[in-house]
Parts: structure tokens; C-alpha cells; sequence
């Protein structure tokens, strides 16, 4: 009995750093899915940006159509209704300049509604790009966590059979010759 137990210890400890070395690949499996799965939730929020993107996009179209019947019926309108009841020709001199004044007025405004609209079409970009990398880091990060574990496992595994090793010589298990 006492010439087998040398052999058990030894073949225990290859299993046992067989079983680490299979438990770090399992570790290194969950590591990648971790990271996999961790990615697909940023990157939705690529999608729910560019939802974002066209519902402002939607809008901005929209208010600027209204904007431009507002002007036409409530700004110019009033003018011409206000001159015209007062009989003065609207076809040269103040009526001209005040009808002018409140176009140039209306495309600046219009001008900066725009401007306002891409300012907020690029941070939405930028959203985008900053959820595509933080993704893209995730799986980086998922996938270094998996090899360090497996080369923990692999240098357990490797360390076993340095400690079988060890046991059969101890026990001179192996004779050369």
C-alpha cells in the first residue's frame, strides 16, 4: 500500500492542475461572454441615439415649416394689413424696408435654429462614437480578462506537473537506467 500512495500523489496533482487549467478556461469563457455581453448593451445605445437623431431631425423640419406659415401669416401679414389699411403703397419705400427687415430677422433666426439643430445632430455623433468605442473597449477588456485566466490556468497546470514531478522523483517512482 505504501509503494502506491507516491503514484496517487502524483496523479492527483496532475489532475489537479488539469482541473485548474479547466476551470480557468471556463473563467476565461465567462470572462468573453461578460464582455460580449456588456458591449450589446452600449451599442443599443448607438440605436436609441440615432432614434434620438431623427426625432430631432423630424422636429426641427417640422418647427420650421410652421415657423415659416407663422411668419408669412402673422408677421408680414400684419404689416401689409396695417399699411394697407392705412392706404399707403406697399410697393416701395417703409413697407418695403419694415417687409425686409422682418425676412432678414426671420432667416436669422431661421439660420440659428439650424445651426442649433447640427450642433445637436454632432453630439449625437459623438454619442455615438464614444458608445462605439466604450463597446469595442469592453471587448478588449473581456477578452484580456480571458487570457489572463487562461494563462493562470495553463501555468497551474504546468506548476502540477512540476509537483508530480518532484513527488516521483522524491519517491524515485522513475529509474533510468
Amino acid at each position: 500500500m505504501a509503494a502506491i500512495l507516491p503514484w496517487i500523489m502524483a496523479g492527483t496533482q496532475i489532475a489537479g492542475g488539469i482541473s485548474q487549467k479547466n476551470a480557468a478556461d471556463k473563467a476565461a469563457e465567462a470572462a468573453n461572454r461578460a464582455g460580449e455581453f456588456n458591449a450589446g448593451i452600449i451599442e443599443r445605445d448607438i440605436d436609441l441615439l440615432e432614434r434620438q437623431r431623427q426625432i430631432l431631425n423630424a422636429t426641427f423640419l417640422t418647427e420650421s415649416a410652421r415657423a415659416r406659415t407663422a411668419f408669412e401669416r402673422d408677421v408680414q401679414g400684419t404689416v401689409r394689413a396695417g399699411f394697407g389699411y392705412g392706404g399707403i403703397d406697399m410697393s416701395q419705400g417703409t413697407p418695403m424696408q419694415v417687409l425686409r427687415e422682418n425676412a432678414r430677422e426671420f432667416q436669422y433666426e431661421q439660420d440659428v435654429a439650424a445651426f442649433n439643430n447640427e450642433i445637436a445632430n454632432m453630439q449625437i455623433s459623438d454619442g455615438q462614437e464614444t458608445a462605439r468605442l466604450n463597446a469595442q473597449l469592453s471587448r478588449m477588456e473581456g477578452g484580456a480578462t480571458a487570457a489572463g485566466l487562461r494563462a493562470q490556468g495553463t501555468s497551474s497546470m504546468i506548476s502540477s506537473f512540476g509537483r508530480a514531478a518532484g513527488t516521483a522523483s522524491e519517491y524515485k517512482l522513475f529509474k533510468v537506467a
